[in-house]
Formats: C-alpha cells, sequence, structure tokens
C-alpha cells in the first residue's frame, strides 16, 4: 500500500512545484539607526535602541529592565484609544510589580484602559504633552463623586487631566514656556 501511495504523493508535489507561482513573503522592514560611536559606527535596530535608552512598550521588556537595573527609571509611553480590560490589567500589574519607578507619558491618548496605565506610573512621573487627550469614564462602580464626574465618557485636555490627577504634569514645548 505505502508502495502505491508514495509515487502518487512524489507526482503531486512535483506538480504542485511546476505550477505554483508562490513568492515566499519578504521580511518586513525594520528602521535602523545609526550612530558615531568613538571606535566606530554602530547600527541598532530602532527597538533595541529605544531599549537601550529604557524605553518599553510593553510587558516584557518591563521585566527584562527591571533585571537589568532595579533603581533607574523605566519610561512608558502612552497613545492608546483603550482596549482589553484583562490585557490592561496584565500591563498595569507588572508595572506595579517591578521595582525600578515606572513614568508614565502621554503623547497622543489614553483613553479608557489608556488612562488607567498613564495614572499607573510613580507619583511625581506622570507626564503629558500639551496636545495630548485623556478620556476616562464610568466604572464599575464607586462613590457619589466619581459617579457624578464619571457618568459619561468624559475627555480632558493635558491640563485639565494634571487638575483633575490624571497627571503630575504637562511637559512643555522645547523653547516654550512651562504649562502650569
Amino acid at each position: 500500500m505505502l508502495r502505491r501511495v508514495l509515487p502518487a504523493v512524489k507526482q503531486l508535489s512535483a506538480g504542485i512545484r511546476q505550477e505554483s507561482s508562490f513568492t515566499p513573503p519578504t521580511l518586513a522592514t525594520i528602521p535602523f539607526v545609526i550612530e558615531n560611536e568613538g571606535r566606530g559606527e554602530r547600527s541598532y535596530d530602532i527597538y533595541s535602541r529605544l531599549l537601550r535608552d529604557r524605553i518599553v512598550c510593553i510587558m516584557t521588556p518591563l521585566l527584562f529592565l527591571q533585571s537589568d537595573s532595579s533603581k533607574r527609571p523605566i519610561h512608558v509611553y502612552i497613545n492608546s484609544p483603550g482596549g482589553s480590560v484583562t490585557a490592561g490589567l496584565a500591563i498595569y500589574d507588572t508595572m506595579q510589580m517591578v521595582t525600578p519607578p515606572v513614568a508614565t507619558w502621554c503623547v497622543g491618548q489614553a483613553s479608557s484602559m489608556g488612562s488607567l496605565l498613564l495614572c499607573a506610573g510613580e507619583k511625581g512621573m506622570r507626564t503629558a504633552l500639551p496636545n495630548s487627550r485623556i478620556m476616562v469614564h464610568q466604572p464599575s462602580g464607586g462613590a457619589q463623586v466619581i459617579q457624578e464626574t464619571l457618568d459619561r465618557d468624559r475627555f480632558m485636555s493635558a491640563l485639565e487631566a494634571k487638575n483633575f490627577g490624571l497627571v503630575d504634569k504637562v511637559e512643555a514645548h522645547k523653547g516654550s514656556m512651562p504649562t502650569e
């Protein structure tokens, strides 16, 4: 039986190879940064370069940077319309678990779960850029003040988020006056 099947499989696969116009997918292009160092040039993929400056985008790098140095701060940049509660809480838990201080930055928007992650940064290290938008909405319970404040989705400017207590400061653009 096997002797009859193998030649048929070989013939079928040979026919597929001859008739197929399949081209393997190309690798995704990843940006590289070239830096001049004392001993010459060094190139990094953009993700490795950001990681070298302790900038992360998700949980695994948080854990890696903790093992690298438990004292140097980790910077988390947030531009999020929100998303899965369970995924967001996994990131939140990791941010709270690591020993280095975690600085959070809102660059663009931090809505829903994104605003929770923005608030999860180390006190005094939560920053929003001047044109950021932060949105909080009603939790599944809470005090009367929270209920009145968050009865509907509430969008805030960076300065309003500072006054509300979601961020500690609003970072000014280079060359401009500080925003208070």
